[in-house]
């Protein structure tokens, strides 16, 4: 059972090493990196490579720890007490199993995501600690104890918002994943868009590394925003000799909305562009 990436996730090398190495040791993976590098996605291909269920949690800043494992609906219960119903004397019937609850007892091990943990408050890893450690937690209203049969591959996902507690860090093993090299992004998006001009990518391809170099830019463009950017491009049918310039601050990308996510970053490059312009280069 080892992750090799799929035909539609190009897998680097320390990446596949990282998920390995996460099975062997039985540890939840925590992968980190910008925004749009395929973290998420991560999970979704582990789960399609390894033939395996996947059972995603995505987390907010008002999910608590204790709704992973199960909920007491304690309204519905009380409403059906008045009611006369049956099913009010058993109070299973009231237990909502979470996420981790349904992974445990899963017929087939599933991967399990945690998607972006550092949205809850800071106590949420902590709550879950005996959890991921032990693979067991107790129902106290009915008096009952979950334990995995077979360990879940656990995927937890972070974009570096907040610290998370060295004691949660110390049960994991952890990746991060650098953003993509020209070469790496090339395959990522011939993946994806496997007709695309080979001039379009070239032209294009230049233009968005540069873009990502320019100082003082607030919110750097992501994979998933170029591609998005690829598919405009292609849709428009936009010539290759449109994106050519020696430097992007002296051009203004076509169908910018999709690189460019606030307007500080899109007035930067017009400020740039006027600037190059009026210097006459």
């Amino acid at each position: 059972m080892r992750f090799t990436g799929t035909e539609s996730y190009v897998a680097t090398e320390d990446l596949m090493v990282a998920v390995n190495a996460a099975i062997t040791l039985q540890r939840p993976l925590l992968v980190k990196g910008e925004p749009g590098t395929g973290k998420t996605v991560l999970a979704q291909e582990i789960a399609r490579s390894l033939n395996r269920p996947l059972l995603a949690w995505h987390i907010k800043s008002t999910t608590k720890a204790q709704q992973g494992l199960y909920e007491y609906d304690a309204v519905s219960r009380l409403r059906d007490s008045q009611l006369g119903e049956e099913r009010v004397h058993d109070i299973g019937n009231y237990i909502v199993r979470g996420k981790l609850w349904e992974a445990f007892e899963a017929p087939v091990p599933p991967v399990l995501l945690i998607d972006e943990i550092d949205k809850a408050d800071i106590e949420f890893p902590n709550d879950l600690l005996l959890e991921l450690d032990r693979m067991e937690f107790h129902v106290y209203e009915t008096r009952q104890t979950i334990k995995a049969a077979q360990r879940p591959i656990v995927i937890i996902t972070s974009n570096n918002e907040k610290e998370l507690p060295d004691a949660f860090l110390r049960r994991c093993f952890f990746h991060y994943i650098r953003f993509p090299d020209r070469e790496t992004m090339e395959r990522i998006v011939e993946v994806h868009y496997p007709n695309l001009k080979r001039d379009l990518l070239r032209e294009a391809m230049s233009l968005f590394y540069a873009l990502r170099d320019v100082p003082g830019l607030k919110k750097k463009p992501s994979t998933s925003e170029l591609l998005d950017w690829f598919k405009l491009l292609m849709v428009e049918d936009v010539d290759p000799d449109t994106l050519r310039a020696k430097d992007a601050r002296t051009l203004i990308p076509p169908l910018c909305g999709a690189l460019l996510k606030n307007e500080q970053d899109v007035h930067l490059l017009e400020r740039l562009a006027f600037l190059a312009k009026r210097e006459g280069r």
